[in-house]
């Protein structure tokens, strides 16, 4: 446990430095690049069983990056290719409930498909982080206190109050009222965030909206790695966190809650 903390703590720091330390870009966009590649690289162990990876890691990593190079770059001639990105990672995640729902039958996670999966989620989630930055630091990291928050309320909801099992099959260790408890522990930071920023009406209900399906979205992308674990037959992604695994073990919230975030803060056009 001590380690687990100790290493979040260290995360944790890491991640405020790089969104608030300078306005350059520099710190954020080296965050992403590590976290796109190193990200990739465990991708690559889903679906063989027991960490084989089931294509060329290099290769796939190579690939992974250069598409998000291309995407980042030609963004300012077709200003809508982000949004595009997010909004088919959107789709894709309303796929993925039903998958995660139907586990343990086979379905869009099949090998064929996971090389694809991986690239539009990591390449969708890394863009999200990165324009939300640009924005402004500060809904990245309500993006992040989101994720955080609602995980550490279901953990703790879950561990003193959990009865019934959310989707067993995937995940025995989350219930019910875990997920009860970490909405509602969140949803604190949702109205706190809707009174500083002063919002009312039809901005405070897209807002609050748009909050709880980011917060639920973590909840599903937590799920979706946790089904790709068990078809793999790992138990984390990686082992460069000590006590938390790999990249994808601590970002697997994000792949969903960010494009989905950032989808709809820019149909919204802000709040």
């Amino acid at each position: 446990m001590f380690e687990r903390i100790r290493t979040g703590l260290i995360l944790i720091a890491i991640v405020l430095l790089c969104l608030f330390a300078t306005k350059s870009p520099i710190p954020i966009v080296i965050l992403m690049i590590v976290t796109l590649a190193v990200g990739a690289n465990e991708w690559t162990k889903f679906g063989k069983g027991e960490g084989k990876a089931y294509t060329h890691p290099f290769q796939f990593v190579l690939i992974t990056f250069g598409l998000a190079v291309v995407a980042y770059n030609i963004q300012p001639y077709y200003a809508n290719l982000w949004p595009i990105i997010w909004g088919v990672a959107s789709l894709f995640w309303l796929s993925a409930l039903v998958t995660v729902r139907r586990y343990p039958l086979e379905g869009i996670t099949s090998e064929r498909w996971l090389p694809q999966i991986g690239i539009l989620l990591l390449i969708a989630t890394t863009l999200a982080i990165y324009s939300l930055w640009s924005d402004s630091p500060w809904w990245l990291m309500y993006l992040f206190a989101l994720v955080w928050v609602a995980d550490s309320g279901a953990y703790f909801t879950g561990k003193f109050f959990g009865k019934h099992k959310l989707i067993p099959d995937v995940s025995p260790n989350k219930t019910v009222e875990g997920l009860i408890g970490g909405l509602a522990l969140a949803c604190v930071v949702v109205f706190a965030v809707a009174y500083d920023r002063q919002l009312a009406g039809l901005h405070l209900v897209g807002f609050v909206v748009l909050s709880v399906i980011t917060m639920l979205a973590s909840v599903l992308g937590d799920l979706f790695e946790s089904l790709l674990k068990r078809k793999a037959n790992i138990k984390d992604s990686g082992t460069l966190l000590p006590g938390h695994g790999g990249v994808l073990d601590r970002i697997d919230s994000l792949l969903a809650a960010a494009p989905i975030f950032a989808f709809g803060f820019w149909l919204a056009g802000g709040f």
